[in-house]
């Protein structure tokens, strides 16, 4: 099992609680987290408090002084890192919360002393030879800003409501599946392994809350009331992997000429809620194609993604830029 220690620059994640938590959640799903640190922070962050205490986390306060006032924050975070790559044996990976290009030397550094790093950043802040240099990078935006497929909203009957407890099998259902999908490259994961992912997020789990003696029999309870996992019992090892269920016809949902705009605009006011105010195109279509599988531009009209970019513009719903690095990003409005 990884032991991590993540590394957060607060301005480039957009200092959202939300979003922090996002973070966390990610780097635990791979491993434990045995030290974190973020920096710039200051009292305008104060709502962060609560997720930094509960996680352990220490802060590096923002001092500003001189000309490059940012680059204190990110040589302070470089010192650090190399510190405990040198000092503490237990942390065999890094996770960098920042894109910038300075970091590639650190990152460099860090798979040298055979260091596994994860970088974590927004796209606009994400420079191409940062990501490239790490051994896995993840788009914040990727992280929990995808609003859930309206065709798979279980409905509700006239006049009755869910239960807690249902609302809660479901959180936890989500969260479960979440888990397995991060371990996509593998056919399942052993029950144990599950759920010692779940007690790291999840310290006070306990499956008898959920009415089971044994979280094998949790596991069964979930898969048949969602059908979204398959569990194996051979010779006493348990094992959970990842099912689709079967979506009937009426449930499948068509971006058409007549609807595309009314699901691009939701995917785009989910990323303003998330605290993003530009993102890379190739991260808006690959959340649109995982809601809508069947998704093709010159089923809306068009002959390219970049001319469905130009006619959102037109409608005033974002602004078109290239960055630095001559990459087009959206500007949302």
């Amino acid at each position: 099992m990884a032991k991590f220690a993540v590394f957060v620059d607060l301005e480039n994640c957009g200092a959202k609680e939300a979003t922090l938590a996002s973070i966390i959640e990610k780097v635990k799903m791979r491993g434990d987290i045995l030290l974190g640190r973020v920096y710039g922070y200051t009292d305008r962050f104060s709502d962060l408090k609560q997720i930094l205490l509960s996680n352990t986390f220490s802060v590096v306060p923002s001092i500003r002084y001189g000309y490059a006032q940012k680059n204190n924050a990110d040589i302070q975070l470089v010192v650090d890192a190399l510190e405990v790559a040198y000092t503490n044996p237990l942390i065999d990976s890094f996770c960098i919360v920042s894109g910038d290009s300075d970091y590639m030397p650190l990152v460099g550094r860090l798979k040298a002393m055979g260091k596994y790093v994860l970088g974590i950043s927004r796209s606009e802040a994400a420079s191409n030879i940062f990501i490239n240099a790490c051994n896995e990078f993840q788009f914040l935006e990727s992280m929990g800003s995808r609003p859930a497929p309206q065709a798979k909203t279980p409905k509700r009957q006239k006049g009755s409501a869910a239960s807690s407890e249902e609302m809660d099998l479901a959180a936890l259902n989500k969260l479960l599946c979440d888990v397995l999908e991060e371990q996509a490259d593998t056919d399942g994961m052993y029950a144990s392994e599950v759920k010692g992912v779940l007690m790291r997020l999840r310290p006070d789990f306990n499956e008898k809350t959920y009415g089971c003696a044994t979280f094998y029999k949790l596991l069964q309870k979930l898969a048949a009331k969602f059908g979204d996992m398959k569990v194996t019992n051979t010779n006493f090892n348990v094992m959970v992997s990842r099912t689709a269920a079967p979506e009937s016809a009426e449930e499948q949902v068509q971006l058409t000429r007549e609807n595309w705009r009314e699901a691009f605009t939701a995917q785009l006011q989910a990323y303003k809620d998330g605290g993003f105010d530009r993102i890379n195109p190739s991260i808006l279509k690959a959340d649109i194609l995982t809601t809508y599988p069947d998704f093709n531009e010159r089923a809306i009209g068009f002959k390219r993604f970049s001319e469905v970019m130009k006619q959102l513009e037109k409608d005033g719903l974002v602004k078109v830029e290239m960055d630095e690095e001559n990459t087009m990003m959206i500007k949302l409005l």
